[in-house]
């Protein structure tokens, strides 16, 4: 359903006492992010209070009307109340501490799918409405920029999707899981639903007895009060809302040791423990595998949310990646491409999570390198070579980049269909990329480049360009006019290394 609100807030949340209102604080104490920067390109866009509101964006190129310009969150603080069904809304209270980035006479947020019951601007009662998916908060007093702001929204969030959109709650065979990606999270709390601004997440999930619930970060307390049980998780390091994550279900979480003693929790329906438990104990090898490769693990914990749902995909949710559970019981899976696709996500750790994309235009760094990953892996426990692959990748590039434009220009997503944006040309047309890229610099540049690429933007954003200016810099001479044909031309280059390759005509079988 879409974006309702309502004027009194519901006596059953009004009780709840809410977070203090922090003090606001102007000058020079605000932070200064890439998410700042990208808002005050599009500041000209605010409307004035006496203008009727409308939806915002920062200006992304495939998702215009995504996130909203003029603040910087700092912090999300989450709590959803389950009851015992997933084809009932959630009750929530989501806050926002946030830096003011201009000064606002509103505040938009993105949301669209939940009923809206009253919404409070430093402790205080502000009006709202909705405009497209966005909800427009006016508090009494216009914010000045360099402020301190804390926005706490009274809700609803439904876990059963509209009838056009996919993405948010995923109902599983006993709850719920999260698959925000890549415009879905205000789908399910108010947000600033951009990965260029990143925050601090505390989660809270109330379920009623026989559930359990795992978000991503580390538990900070679990309460049980009478038939109910609270389990609080947080995070420690920023994430993007495209990447947050809760479970709710008859779950077990399955405990083990990583390298150098990082924690690894398994979030698995109870029933299936034994059986998929020959999966779930490879977790700490393939990820000393991956530090071999590119550095430290970035995060406090990681694991596997193995859900019982038909989602059509696997996703990357910070520190508890999410997957099907058909995955591992379907025995016409090999296992070498199982254990892959386990490496893909792996990697989408430091490749998409620890560095996220400055825009969606961005996508191929993270795809490219998990499919990388993917493939080397796949070398390493089956010898199915990465230079077949690629060989491969290089017959169907062309084809790939007609349908979906070259891999760090892709084409806008469908009517419709948002996550149409994951086309082979971001996948193994980006790897693609990387193996050209390799070929041209050598081997020991490129893992250098690796290593140096998650170390230098670790925890933040990043865009094409710094990835360019990188390689060049660790290369020692500007690769700007050889990768711009890889990354942007509408025909693949020539394969540095391997004149032989060559476009395979349309005909032909397609590359699985």
């Amino acid at each position: 359903m879409p974006l309702t609100l309502r004027t009194h807030p519901d006596p059953t949340l009004a009780d709840r006492p809410a977070p203090d209102a922090p003090r606001r604080r102007t000058g020079s104490a605000r932070r200064r992010r890439a998410a700042a920067l990208l808002a005050s390109a599009v500041s000209v866009c605010l409307l004035a209070a006496s203008a009727p509101a409308a939806p915002l964006g920062v200006g992304d190129r495939l998702f215009p009307h995504l996130g909203n310009p003029g603040y910087d969150v700092a912090s999300y603080d989450l709590s959803f109340t389950y009851p015992g069904s997933n084809s009932k809304p959630l009750t929530a209270v989501t806050t926002i501490d946030a830096w003011t980035t201009t000064d606002l006479d509103r505040v938009n947020l993105d949301f669209a799918h939940g009923e809206v019951r009253s919404v409070q601007v430093d402790g205080r009662p502000a009006t709202f409405t909705g405009a497209g998916e966005d909800l427009v908060v006016t508090p009494e007093e216009p914010l000045p920029a360099g402020s301190w702001m804390r926005i706490t929204v009274r809700h609803t969030s439904d876990p059963v999707s509209a009838a056009d959109r996919d993405g948010g709650w995923v109902r599983t065979a006993d709850g719920l899981a999260m698959a925000n990606q890549a415009d879905a999270a205000h789908l399910v709390f108010p947000c600033n639903d951009h990965p260029s601004d990143k925050a601090m997440f505390t989660i809270r999930v109330t379920a009623p007895d026989g559930y359990t619930a795992v978000a991503n970060g580390l538990p900070a307390g679990v309460d049980r009060v009478g038939p109910v049980t609270t389990w609080t998780y947080r995070t420690q390091h920023p994430m993007a809302t495209e990447l947050a994550q809760v479970s709710i279900g008859r779950s077990t979480v399955l405990h083990r040791e990583g390298p150098r003693g990082l924690p690894v929790r398994d979030v698995v329906p109870a029933k299936d423990r034994a059986q998929l438990e020959p999966w779930l104990k490879k977790t700490p090898a393939q990820l000393a595998w991956m530090e071999d490769r590119v550095g430290p693990y970035p995060f406090e914990t990681y694991g596997i949310l193995m859900a019982a749902a038909d989602t059509g995909f696997e996703l990357e949710t910070q520190t508890l990646s999410l997957f099907e559970k058909d995955l591992f019981t379907e025995p016409a899976y090999p296992q070498w491409y199982v254990e892959s696709i386990m490496v893909h996500e792996l990697a989408h750790q430091w490749f998409g999570d620890s560095v996220s994309p400055r825009t969606w235009s961005d996508l191929w760094l993270n795809e490219g390198h998990a499919t990388w990953y993917e493939a080397l892996y796949a070398e390493h426990k089956a010898g199915r070579t990465l230079e077949a692959r690629m060989k491969a990748a290089y017959g169907a590039s062309d084809r790939w980049r007609a349908a979906g434009g070259p891999p760090a220009a892709p084409k806008p997503p469908k009517p419709g269909q948002k996550i149409s944006i994951f086309r082979p040309n971001v996948y193994d047309g980006a790897a693609l990329v990387l193996y050209a890229l390799r070929q041209e610099i050598g081997r020991s540049a490129f893992e250098s480049l690796e290593r140096a690429w998650v170390q230098e933007h670790r925890d933040g954003t990043a865009s094409t360009a710094d990835f360019v200016h990188l390689a060049s810099e660790i290369a020692g001479r500007d690769l700007g006019g050889f990768i711009h044909g890889w990354l942007y031309g509408e025909k693949t280059p020539p394969m540095p290394g391997h004149p032989d390759w060559k476009p395979v005509a349309a005909t032909a079988a397609p590359v699985k």
